[in-house]
């Protein structure tokens, strides 16, 4: 690695960390927010198992559009660049986030409220499909061989980061103010705060330069004309649906833990909305310090073996975190201990190591159209759907969570077959 590219390396590192942060607080904020005031004000029923059914629903349609945002900024970043790709996509995350902020409810305009906060899903999710791919492709090209799985897992943080800051302001805010001010003006106030944040990651990402890798394709005129369709020749589409089943466990742990955790506990366990906030607030926090490590550790023994002993693990922690929270009585720190150690330790050992090994999946001619449709398309029925999932599993249950478990521990299987798929196709 060249003097040159090692001084370049810490400011791409950091504006990948600063967009991808500012990206994943704007989509999940969505999501805490969602069954706390979204459902009453934007989708209001005599059921409140519908309403917060419907809530998902739109949090789910932001999943189905990244993989739309993850070929359009594929394709664009494979032949114009990574770095014009993430100045884009985090313009049109913050800006859709500040009009969510201001959007009128439904008693206010009727049924134009939900309609319009629907499109406004969609545009984020187009935004954070083209993301993604991008930050993790700055820092992973940039970065010495040796230290991909480290240096790519530095913007993984940002989905913690960006959990860390929605999660916080959430409990922050339910803490200060009576549940009547929060659902008047509250959360409103949390969806505003990313217009700070937007002018921090443009200020950081407009001062980058474009990865060397991108640089030597460009020189050498051997841009891909169509990625989307060269990503799946020379035996390639296999690793994407390897690639994709490795992914599974992620989307749903995280969206377990991280998103409906909440629900459950504000809802059926009849727990404060602040301690559940904190308690996902604290565990994003201790993944931060994790993410980096399993990423370097992959480094050392293998991506393949740390992301399929780290699948089986985390699916199988889903049944005593759950069982935790079941008989925690509503004390704080059985309830923090549930979600911190399988949420902030365990998930880690997937999320560190797996930008590096999807990005190995590809050269760098279709690299950001692949690692953006592995990861985003992948996203539909792992990240998408799985709040609506988890509800209707603990409601067919009658509010035990073994159903849910179970499920979690089924898509851990899934996803270790796949990686271990994906190391024999690599041989």
């Amino acid at each position: 690695m060249s003097s040159t590219n090692k001084q370049k390396l810490l400011p791409v590192v950091s504006s990948s960390i600063i967009g991808a942060t500012i990206e994943w607080y704007d989509f999940f904020l969505y999501g805490v927010v969602a069954s706390l005031a979204l459902n009453h004000l934007y989708f209001p029923s005599d059921d409140p198992f519908i309403s917060t059914l419907l809530a998902y629903v739109t949090f789910a349609v932001g999943f189905v559009a990244r993989p739309i945002g993850g070929i359009i900024f594929g394709h664009f970043g494979d032949k114009i660049g990574r770095k014009k790709m993430m100045v884009l996509t985090v313009m049109i995350m913050g800006g859709s986030t500040c009009l969510i902020a201001i959007l009128p409810t439904y008693n206010q305009i009727g049924v134009w409220a939900p309609i319009i906060l629907l499109l406004l899903r969609v545009v984020q999710g187009i935004g954070l499909g083209g993301e993604w791919g991008g930050a993790v492709l700055m820092a992973y090209e940039y970065a010495p061989k040796e230290k991909r799985g480290f240096y790519a897992s530095f913007p993984q943080i940002g989905l913690s980061l960006g959990l860390l800051l929605a999660s916080g302001a959430v409990g922050l805010l339910t803490a200060n103010l009576t549940d009547a001010q929060f659902l008047s003006w509250g959360w409103r106030v949390a969806f505003g705060a990313s217009v700070l944040l937007l002018i921090l990651g443009l200020w950081m990402r407009i001062a980058v330069q474009e990865t060397p890798e991108f640089e030597k394709v460009k020189s050498s005129h051997s841009e891909s004309r169509l990625p989307f369709l060269d990503m799946w020749k020379g035996g390639k589409a296999k690793k994407v649906i390897a690639g994709m089943g490795a992914r599974y466990i992620d989307g749903v742990f995280f969206n377990i833990m991280g998103v409906f955790s909440i629900s459950y506990l504000t809802k059926d366990l009849h727990v404060s909305n602040t301690m559940a906030t904190l308690g996902v607030s604290a565990a994003a926090l201790i993944m931060c310090f994790f993410i980096p490590y399993f990423g370097y550790l992959s480094d050392r023994v293998g991506r393949i073996r740390v992301y399929f002993w780290g699948s089986l693990i985390v699916g199988i922690s889903a049944l005593p975190a759950f069982y935790l929270m079941q008989i925690s009585g509503g004390s704080t720190w059985i309830i923090w201990l549930s979600i911190i150690i399988p949420f902030g330790i365990f998930y880690a050992l997937v999320y560190g190591p797996e930008a590096a090994l999807f990005a190995e999946l590809f050269d760098s001619r279709v690299r950001y159209t692949g690692v953006s449709v592995v990861y985003q398309l992948s996203g539909i029925f792992a990240s998408g759907i799985t709040p609506i999932i988890a509800a209707t599993l603990i409601e067919v249950g009658g509010g035990s969570p073994l159903l849910l478990t179970l499920y979690v521990l089924f898509a851990g299987l899934v996803s270790a077959v796949s990686v271990w798929w994906m190391g024999k196709l690599n041989k």
